[in-house]
């Protein structure tokens, strides 16, 4: 684990404990600022005009009963850069509150922001299985949609974030929560493969593992604490001057905001996919699968030139949050049956894939426990050669007996 750092060691020494200074001693040093400041913060104001000017255009265009391609792309670039400066404010005060509560990042990261952003997941799949009913095809496109959230986050996602800033990955990460991830869509992978259905039993079986996950984080946060504190060189220990109320707001304005307009922008890139002509099985595939990633893209980016904590359990924590928590609230509200027509597709293409990605980059963190941008684009790569088998499938040309 390594030797911990003069500075740090001093640090732990003078607070008499493990971990960083309490709320109370931070807030003593230096005064803070509420939520009267936070409304004057320019970060606040930015996003809450992007997201004004959002819904004045979408108000113009429905009264106006327009629906060109200019206003279309201008709701679209609105909704792209409310997206982007959302994230960025959740991502200040996940930060933030992490060190006012006392949790690492990392924690933050897979547990915060992983169900924040896994809430287009868990409200799609949710959707789909109370209505299984009337559309038993409902039951492929929810099971279908988690699985092909999470191999869309594992290569082109965190490819993405790999290529453009390389990650350092700590061993603890690897051997625990990335290990969790593969185990999660083995584990899902194996109930659908058996039955061909995701039974309420089994469904149970996924949101009762998460929970013991997530509690097991909560109960250990003090030792996690302790292993960030030795792999950090020089601590931000006095935090922010913000308060720990204006830190939520942060957290809850900036997460309903980023969910919001990546809702909209796939909306609205679906609409021009469409004016361009664009074939509807790429639009399914990219777009959609794509866009409900978005705030794991997002705030994976932004997260990763501050804190590589929340940039890495962002995405795994999502790729655990989707396979057993999504899913199994999914099939606890109806059993989910594939059906005979999305039965190649999901057990022969996306469910192997999906494997296969998890595998990928676990293996390539595990070299010298560093992702670099080449092996970045090898996780691009996977999802490219997705694309040409799915491409393959529904052209007659890939065909299994």
């Amino acid at each position: 684990m390594g030797l911990l750092n003069p500075y740090v060691q001093s640090i732990r020494e003078q607070n008499g404990e493990e971990g960083w200074p309490s709320a109370t001693t931070m807030e003593s040093d230096q005064k803070l600022m509420g939520i009267p400041q936070l409304v004057h913060f320019q970060t606040l104001i930015t996003t809450g005009a992007l997201f004004l000017g959002l819904m004045a255009v979408k108000l113009i265009s429905s009264e106006a009963s327009t629906n060109n391609i200019a206003v279309t792309v201008s709701i679209a670039i609105l909704a792209l850069f409310l997206l982007i400066f959302s994230a960025d404010f959740f991502i200040e005060g996940a930060k933030g509150l992490a060190r006012r509560v006392g949790l690492p990042e990392v924690v933050i990261g897979l547990t915060i922001v992983s169900i924040g952003t896994s809430l287009p997941e868990i409200l799609v799949s949710g959707s789909a299985a109370s209505n299984i009913g009337t559309d038993p095809q409902l039951a492929d496109f929810a099971i279908g949609g988690i699985l092909g959230s999470v191999f869309v986050q594992i290569t082109l996602i965190m490819g993405i974030v790999v290529v453009n800033r390389g990650l350092k990955i700590r061993e603890s990460w690897l051997k625990r929560d990335g290990q969790i991830m593969l185990l999660s869509v083995l584990v899902l992978s194996f109930f659908l493969i058996t039955e061909g259905t995701l039974q309420r039993w089994e469904a149970g079986i996924l949101v009762t593992s998460y929970v013991i996950y997530i509690t097991w984080l909560l109960t250990n946060r003090k030792e996690l604490q302790a292993e960030e504190l030795e792999y950090i060189d020089a601590p931000d220990l006095q935090g922010s001057s913000w308060s720990t109320a204006a830190y939520l707001v942060m957290v809850v304005l900036g997460l309903a905001f980023a969910v919001f307009s990546a809702e909209q922008l796939v909306k609205y890139a679906q609409l021009i996919a469409t004016e361009l002509d664009v074939p509807d099985a790429i639009v399914g595939t990219t777009v959609s699968g794509i866009g409900t990633s978005l705030p794991e893209l997002t705030i994976a980016l932004m997260a990763a030139k501050r804190s590589q904590g929340v940039a890495i359990g962002t995405l795994i924590g999502s790729n655990i949050t989707d396979p057993l928590l999504s899913i199994g609230i999914a099939g606890l509200i109806a059993p989910l049956a594939i059906t005979a027509e999305g039965h190649d597709l999901l057990i022969y293409i996306i469910m192997p894939f999906t494997i296969i990605g998890c595998l990928s980059a676990l293996l390539m963190m595990r070299t010298a426990y560093e992702f670099r941008k080449w092996e970045g684009w090898v996780m691009i790569s996977i999802y490219g050669a997705f694309l040409i088998v799915l491409e393959l499938h529904r052209r007659g040309i890939l065909v299994f007996s």
